[in-house]
């Protein structure tokens, strides 16, 4: 059986050696070194430098495990144990100098998240988290917010870039979240975004068109910090990305109700 515990403070030295190269490029990044994936998806050398980095120093702590890889780097498959890792979740804030962006990778055992770690970069902060282990940021534990009703919450989204099929109920939505929370913000990085709903500074995220890696770490995050994360009709298993909600318990009910109801295909 594999320590987690002991896992996550070695991916951490491995976030933070990359991390330490990703801000030092963008100090003189210039934009045009900059290539599409597709419709407003973008990747830049730093992307595909800072997932070798990883790949390199996870491949020593877990020799065994496969790999998920956004750019590509290794697509390896692990009989039982799987990284999942975005080397640069929030590239385009990157590109432009904005923040936040942070680095994602994710411990899968067959189809269950057991370890995560989301760091973002600017702000130095490294949120982990294991199976039965808790959540925590910079070494303290964290957990989700208290509050009780969707009515003082705030709410973290991530408007649509590139898949518009949903754009429609997807707006209906935020129309309802306007007028019924505290408010919305969009900080371009589901990691981060998922980071937050676990130590409490936003109590719901919801997103669709997202992938593994975007997700991976935020589902231990929040889980371990005392909130539920499902898709948009309350599946909590073997979940892509393609449709997430994640909020404190207290208000995940209520959260799941309204998505449902306006994102339903």
């Amino acid at each position: 059986m594999i320590n987690l515990k002991e896992i996550c403070r070695e991916i951490e030295i491995a976030a933070r050696e990359t991390g330490a190269f990703i801000l030092n490029e963008s100090k003189e990044f210039d934009i045009s070194r900059t290539e599409s994936k597709g419709l407003n998806n973008f990747v830049s050398y730093v992307d595909k430098i800072a997932e070798k980095m990883l790949v390199e120093r996870l491949v020593t702590i877990l020799p065994e495990a496969g790999f998920i890889t956004e750019e590509g780097t290794l697509t390896k498959s692990g009989l039982k144990y799987c990284w999942v890792i975005d080397p640069l979740d929030g590239t385009t804030n990157f590109l432009h100098g904005l923040h936040p962006y942070a680095i994602s990778i994710g411990l899968k055992e067959y189809d269950e998240v057991v370890a995560g770690l989301v760091y973002e970069i600017i702000g130095n902060e490294v949120f982990t988290a294991w199976k039965d282990g808790g959540a925590w940021l910079n070494g303290i534990q964290i957990h989700v917010s208290g509050a009780k009703k969707l009515a003082d919450s705030l709410i973290a989204t991530g408007l649509p870039y590139s898949d518009f099929e949903r754009l429609e109920q997807y707006m209906k939505s935020l129309t309802y979240f306007c007028k019924n929370t505290h408010g919305i913000r969009r900080l371009g990085s589901a990691a981060v975004d998922l980071a937050y709903v676990a130590c409490g500074r936003v109590e719901v995220f919801y997103e669709y068109a997202l992938h593994p890696w975007d997700i991976a770490a935020g589902i231990i995050l929040v889980r371990e910090a005392g909130g539920k994360i499902s898709d948009f009709s309350g599946f909590e298993k073997n979940l892509t990305g393609e449709e997430i909600v994640a909020a404190n318990s207290a208000v995940f009910s209520e959260v799941l109700e309204i998505v449902s109801k306006f994102m339903k295909n």
